[in-house]
């Protein structure tokens, strides 16, 4: 068997593995939420959302050392391990009956999210630079995995319900399960192990790399692209029912084109990192990223602010006043009465409003240049539903080329670290995904708008971009004069 046929079978297993292991990572969103609108567990609200972050803490938190393990030991080894542990806590979860046992299980089965740290490790060490690319982006395909629970688990949790509606969810677990330890013995047939070139390999020098400015700013990357984009695969279906009153069906779709797309094009965009260079690649994707949020800030919304005016051109005496007119010595100054518009909620574009309100009485003397009639201009703004799902959708798939272009400049910066790297870029972006959500909901509570998440994504997205600007501007600097010209070629 060729290098390359061997290196393409591990990145199909690696891709399978960590595509089940995202949908297991998210399994409590669909799970939680059944058996407390079933009044299974009277949960409360405070303890359903820690029960779907949870996992999404574990399986960040620990992506760092998993990491550091697979860079020691090999892919093969780790993930294996990894697969068969957690399907323990999976096996164990029909036996929970309050909400610590529960919370419990779910922080150990979590740690399945740290799959992406050993996936990203152990596909690296089996593709030549000018491949790293496309393999890091087909691997990261497995954020689609969600879908699986997305679209399966419903359907599991009712067929399973049927005849046992108080114990019939316990088997969705179990298949979760056991579905685990069929992928980690296909793993242990099939996978072979292979590690990154070096000779040191003790736990202080494989976190030497971690005190490199370039590993957080890489994290800063990850933060946005994926963190973000995790927390806004929660976040959208409260956004849509609230602002567009869509049915909880409608707005699951709707989130469900946010997230497929993204995960879906991930390996488009190992593609164009290593076609254009990931450089280039990232500065597309921040810089549509501002663009995007920017439009996605506006809310529905109504301005009401002064317009023109209508000022008398003569002192004198007011002879009369109807809705259309005031009459100065004869001469009538024409009013523009307000009108009842009939609005229209598929409105694109601000629909501008203007009238003129009648200040001054019959038989009142007034003098040149003073109010007859204040102007009132109301702008609205509809914030065509239609409008904001293309652009999130839009925005989402920059965020998917944006995962792979982060993890292709991985191997190339750090060759023989990238399970730690990986790792710690991954756990904060994991983060990310983690405290999202709870940033959201207080900038809502805080603001009243539900678009004020946008203006948060927005302020990362150009702290982002200047950072990466700084950074390269500062290397051309430091560099021989015709670095300048070099560095617009530097990844062709």
């Amino acid at each position: 068997m060729s290098s390359l046929s061997q290196s393409h079978k591990i990145l199909f297993l690696n891709t399978l593995a960590f595509s089940i292991c995202f949908a297991c990572w998210t399994l409590n969103g669909v799970l939680v939420t059944f058996l407390v609108d079933k009044g299974i567990f009277n949960w409360s609200v405070v303890e359903v959302g820690w029960l779907l972050g949870i996992p999404i803490l574990s399986g960040s938190i620990f992506r760092l050392p998993i990491g550091i393990l697979t860079d020691k030991y090999g892919g093969k080894i780790i993930f294996s391990i990894l697969l068969f542990l957690c399907a323990i806590p999976m096996f164990l979860l029909p036996f929970a009956d309050t909400f610590w046992s529960f919370a419990i299980l779910s922080f150990l089965f979590g740690l399945v999210g740290t799959s992406f740290a050993v996936g990203i490790g152990y596909t690296s060490v089996w593709y030549p630079q000018n491949w790293q690319g496309r393999a890091l982006g087909v691997f990261g395909m497995g954020n689609a995995g969600a879908a699986i629970t997305t679209f399966m688990a419903p359907t599991l949790l009712n067929r399973f319900s049927e005849n046992d509606p108080i114990n019939g969810w316990k088997m969705l677990p179990i298949t979760y399960a056991s579905v685990l330890v069929g992928i980690g013995i296909l793993f242990i047939i099939f996978a072979k192990n292979k590690k990154p070139s070096g000779d040191s390999k003790n736990i202080k020098t494989l976190l030497t790399p971690l005190k490199s400015a370039r590993v957080w700013r890489f994290g800063a990357y990850y933060f946005l692209v994926f963190g973000c984009f995790v927390a806004y695969s929660q976040w959208l279906l409260p956004n849509f029912m609230n602002v567009y009153q869509t049915s909880l069906v409608m707005g699951g779709m709707f989130a469900t084109m946010f997230s497929l797309p993204s995960g879906i094009i991930r390996a488009f965009g190992g593609y164009l990192s290593d076609k254009f260079g990931a450089r280039k690649v990232m500065y597309w994707v921040l810089g549509s990223s501002i663009v995007i949020s920017f439009l996605l800030m506006f809310p529905k919304m109504e301005i009401t602010t002064a317009g023109p005016g209508v000022l008398a051109t003569e002192s004198g005496v007011i002879t009369a006043v109807t809705p259309s007119e005031i009459i100065i010595n004869e001469k009538a100054h024409k009013v523009n009465s307000k009108t009842v518009a009939v609005e229209s909620e598929e409105a694109i574009l601000p629909v501008k409003t203007s009238w003129q309100e009648i200040v001054v009485k019959q038989n009142q003397e007034v003098k040149k240049k003073e109010l007859l009639a204040k102007g009132i201009t109301q702008i609205k703004f509809s914030a065509n539903m239609w409008v904001y799902l293309i652009l999130v959708i839009l925005i989402g798939i920059s965020w998917g080329i944006g995962k792979a272009a982060v993890f292709k400049h991985i191997p190339e910066y750090f060759p023989n670290e990238v399970g730690v790297v990986g790792g710690m870029v991954g756990l904060i972006g994991g983060l990310g995904g983690f405290i999202g959500p709870i940033i959201f909901g207080y900038l809502l509570n805080f603001t009243g708008l539900w678009t004020s998440s946008w203006i948060f994504i927005f302020i990362i997205s150009i702290v982002c971009l200047l950072w990466m600007h700084r950074t390269i501007i500062n290397i051309m600097r430091t560099k021989m004069p015709n670095f300048t010209r070099g560095i617009e070629h530097i990844n062709h």
